[in-house]
């Protein structure tokens, strides 16, 4: 019970790496506030990008539970692999919004109420995509790196308050994001090709990323902080890819 009598939220908990570690953290003692976009069984409707649903969620914990201590901001979308030059900033916009805006405002509204419980615990959903290029599409790369940046800033930021703030950086995982690439190789029977370029030679899936944000959530990484954790089974210690050409829209 390394959660025991600890309040936490989880967004993006409808399904994938958020629903896994809703379940984790309930199953070790805390008391779970579950969001994702869309309301559901056990979930709270929520725009994780949205700075009067993310106070809401906080408020719900603090009014509800008597205090917050864990905030996995875990939602994310993956704005697809166009290029550079097939983007439009409105799509841009949107990716950030959710997934660089809603981390921030996570630290932002969270991390006051954590100090009045004498300290917290805030983990970020980023990616290996967010460390070098080869990973994911631009603006998906471009808002994980910005939250590695984040948690590092917002680390110093909260100094003396006994709240720690980490990112996690999931490789390959199959979750609802990556349907279209497991479906994709399945379909061919290349499956055994699934995250043939890291050296475990396959994916994970969301229960290892679950377990790494639990590290993160309990005293067990008490001296832990500012710090991007990857996940990605070696991917990230070579990072291959396939190239894309000026003018080509593939990979």
């Amino acid at each position: 019970m390394r959660l025991e009598n600890k309040v936490a939220i989880v967004t993006g908990a409808a399904s994938g790496i958020g629903k896994a570690a809703a379940a984790l953290f309930r199953a070790e003692g805390a008391r779970v506030i579950a969001a994702d976009r869309t309301e559901g069984d056990g979930i709270l409707g929520a725009d994780a990008g949205s700075d009067a649903d993310v106070r809401r969620l906080v408020d719900t914990a603090v009014q509800e539970h008597g205090g917050l201590d864990i905030f996995f901001a875990n939602a994310g979308v993956s704005g697809g692999l166009a290029s550079l030059f097939e983007q439009s900033a409105e799509e841009w916009e949107a990716i950030l919004r959710t997934n660089l805006i809603g981390p921030f405002l996570a630290i932002k509204h969270a991390a006051p109420h954590m100090r009045e419980r004498g300290g917290g615990s805030i983990i970020c959903t980023a990616s290996v995509a967010g460390i070098r290029a080869g990973a994911g599409g631009p603006a998906y790369s471009a808002s994980k790196a910005g939250v590695i940046n984040l948690v590092k800033v917002a680390a110093t930021q909260v100094a003396g308050a006994n709240i720690r703030v980490n990112a996690i950086c999931p490789g390959l995982i199959e979750t609802g994001m990556t349907k279209g690439i497991y479906d994709n190789a399945r379909a061919a029977g290349r499956e055994d090709l699934i995250g043939h370029l890291n050296p475990m030679k396959r994916g994970g899936v969301p229960d290892e990323i679950a377990r790494t944000a639990l590290f993160l959530a309990s005293d067990e990484s008490s001296y832990v902080n500012g710090h991007a954790l990857v996940v990605d089974g070696g991917l990230s210690a070579s990072h291959p890819f396939y190239r894309q050409e000026f003018g080509r829209t593939s990979f």
